[in-house]
């Protein structure tokens, strides 16, 4: 093949040729923000080289990056973050978990009925999947073990309610997703509600099969464990449950009825977490220090993704990548329900390698024009694929929440009692994808318009400014007499 035939070659499949290199630079490991970047910028100059682009293309860059550091619903992410950090070193899981833990106690699987519990109040409040499957592993499972509780069980329902912070509100995800998507966070946190709250009751009553199939795999603690009763039980409640769910309500009540926005809900709940760690005398220079220096190495890693996520879409759309995929995934049979079916098989084998955040930054932005343009509301297709980007956490052998669970786990415990023990948890997940599509309505209850994937849409990209990754009036008049990028 000659020069003049490769130029041409190239010419015609610069697309597919640009997102192979980029699965090439992730699977040789090179860090995600830079190899976004690094492929963004190397196809640029080739595009240009072949008189596909301009150089003034380059020229928008400082205005993508100024829009993202400009744009204030980002803010949230340090907030929400700070809020998690503060509250997890002050202590509350620990008093959650024992209080609730004296509540269920008397019953059948009274520990696990606890573990879910708690995790969702914890993933309302904190939103830290690490930190909440360590702490209930280290408070949680001795104590399971120690009253009989089978293996499995106990890691699995201990992982899985972790996960919970990956959908219930105030998720970090979803605020990253929200401005992908264009979106407002609001909506996706009141399209996220229900379906975190089923998944929660679906965890509890696969407890409660259980129970009911092998009563000795999960038994009630005995009465000389359950040292809380009568007006002292009631008490610890008021004292451990009241500030978590007045800090709930703060952050999310204010959101969801209008009053803040969700970035001044995440500056409340900052504060609110400051109040309660002073309230119990934990909140020290030490534990500032620690939670500032990991709020600020979480929102960077969040930045500096976005940052190289929009150098790489910025030239994939110049060389006509989002027709490729809008093409490649519109042409698929089965029309709507086709498109979901591959959407979600493609997110669940991609989490096996990537997480929830470069599955976000990376597929959603190729994957949201064709959405709309089918009629599929984007709020709903971002709810829907954020549950199952759950899953990333609870594959085995990759998933991280089985890692951060093993590093914490008693030396009986096998990696495959973990490993058996998340299988079941995640068909629960998947269950829990397929209810969405078949009941949309389980999103757009809370929504002010309807939730729909019937009608067809025109796609409509965000306006300039923001920090979306689909924003198209950077090309405005840079491709104005030239060839076609996919050689047509």
């Amino acid at each position: 093949m000659g020069c003049t035939e490769l130029e041409a070659w190239l010419a015609a499949n610069i697309a597919p040729v640009m997102f192979a290199a980029l699965v090439l630079f992730l699977l040789i490991g090179y860090p995600v923000a830079f190899s976004l970047a690094a492929v963004g910028m190397l196809f640029g100059w080739i595009g240009i080289e072949l008189g596909m682009l301009t150089p003034s293309l380059l020229q928008a860059l400082p205005d993508r990056v100024f829009g993202i550091m400009h744009n204030e619903i980002l803010l949230a992410v340090p907030f929400f973050t700070f809020m998690g950090l503060i509250l997890e070193r002050s202590g509350m899981a620990e008093e959650l978990l024992d209080t609730v833990g004296q509540i269920f106690g008397g019953v059948r699987g009274g520990l696990a009925y606890a573990v879910v519990f708690v995790g969702a109040l914890l993933a309302a409040t904190t939103g830290v999947v690490a930190a909440s499957v360590i702490a209930m592993g280290l408070i949680s499972l001795p104590i399971m073990l120690r009253y009989g509780y089978h293996k499995p069980l106990a890691t699995g329902v201990i992982a899985a309610s972790g996960t919970l912070a990956q959908i219930v509100p105030p998720s970090l995800v979803l605020i990253v997703m929200a401005d992908v998507l264009g979106r407002s966070v609001g909506d996706m946190y009141k399209g996220a509600l229900l379906p975190g709250l089923i998944l929660t009751g679906l965890y509890a009553l696969f407890v409660f099969g259980t129970t009911l199939v092998r009563p000795d795999a999960a038994p009630p603690l005995p009465p000389e464990a359950r040292t809380l009763r009568g007006r002292a039980l009631v008490g610890r409640v008021i004292i451990a449950l009241i500030p978590p769910l007045a800090l709930i309500f703060l952050v999310l009540g204010t959101i969801f009825i209008g009053w803040a926005t969700p970035t001044e809900g995440g500056a409340m709940g900052a504060v609110g977490a400051l109040l309660l760690a002073a309230v119990k005398r934990r909140l020290g220079l030490e534990m500032l220090v620690q939670s500032m220096t990991t709020t600020a190495r979480i929102t960077s890693f969040v930045i500096f993704i976005l940052i190289g996520s929009s150098v790489f879409s910025l030239t994939f759309r110049g060389v006509d990548g989002d027709l490729w995929v809008e093409h490649l995934l519109s042409s698929l049979p089965g029309g709507v329900i086709g498109f979901l079916i591959f959407v979600n098989l493609l997110v669940f084998l991609l989490a096996f390698f990537l997480d929830f955040f470069e599955i976000s930054f990376i597929i959603l932005p190729l994957l949201a024009p064709v959405a709309e343009k089918l009629g599929i509301d984007l709020v709903w297709f971002g709810v829907l694929l954020g549950v199952n980007m759950q899953t990333s956490f609870m594959h085995p052998p990759f998933g991280f929440a089985l890692f951060y669970l093993r590093s914490v786990a008693p030396a009986q415990i096998r990696t495959a009692d973990i490993y058996w023990g998340a299988v079941p948890f995640l068909g629960i997940q998947l269950l829990m994808v397929v209810l969405i599509i078949l009941f949309p309505d389980l999103v757009g209850w809370g929504l002010d318009g309807p939730t729909s994937h019937e009608t067809p849409s025109e796609i409509t990209l965000p306006e300039q400014g923001g920090s979306s990754l689909l924003d198209s009036q950077d090309f405005n008049g840079l491709f104005d007499g030239l060839p076609d990028a996919g050689g047509q």
